[in-house]
């Protein structure tokens, strides 16, 4: 059994059943997640603007996109102060953000059966919500359901994390590389970053 792990754009997914149709194609965990964070943060975003409007303060909600978007063990000491406070409330964003750490548990189970089990009673309970951004990213869920069990048909083996970091890392270099007069210069800065490659000791001391 072979494997492509991609992300849900159409181009790659019609490219890849008419190429490789005998490979299980897996869409990325990263990919999934990514679409739901922004889901959260468009129903922050509309949050905010409507307590404007209305004349509401809106403060609870001020540098909360943080707070609501990582993983609460990636949170600083400060963030979490804040998420805190911002849990106490009856608000549209608190109740995306437990909608997205529910769907993190997903990703804990083994058996593909249980695991679309959850998932079937968490889009219900998803739907339910009256959150449009969460209903549309149920809508792509369920659209692509059964790669996204690939995942766990292929026993949660493959992921292309490691090729988002490296590119993550080509977009940093490239972007202080803005200004470098020829390819060649930019190519050797990649090589050094990304291929971590040993650095000339420099020509020069500094005395502080």
């Amino acid at each position: 059994m072979k494997f492509i792990c991609s992300d849900m754009w159409k181009p790659y997914l019609k490219v890849i059943a008419k190429k490789a149709p005998q490979a299980l194609n897996i869409l990325d965990r990263f990919h999934i997640v990514s679409h739901l964070t922004k889901a959260v943060n468009q129903v922050r975003i509309e949050e905010v603007k409507r307590l404007k409007d209305e004349g509401y303060d809106e403060s609870v909600l001020r540098h909360t996109k943080y707070c609501l978007l990582k993983n609460p063990e990636n949170l600083t000491p400060k963030q979490e102060a804040k998420l805190d406070d911002a849990l106490s409330y009856d608000l549209k964003s608190v109740r995306a953000y437990l909608l997205k750490e529910s769907f993190q548990l997903f990703w804990d189970y083994d058996s593909p059966y249980w695991a679309e089990w959850y998932l079937d009673k968490w889009c219900k309970r998803a739907m339910r919500s009256r959150l449009e951004p969460i209903k549309k990213f149920v809508k792509t869920v369920r659209s692509h359901q059964p790669l996204i069990m690939n995942w766990f048909k292929a026993k949660k083996a493959y992921s292309s994390g490691i090729v988002e970091g490296m590119n993550r890392n080509v977009n940093l270099v490239t972007r202080k590389a803005f200004g470098f007069r020829s390819y060649e210069v930019l190519k050797i800065a990649l090589f050094h970053t990304v291929g971590g490659l040993p650095e000339p000791e420099s020509t020069h001391r500094f005395c502080g």
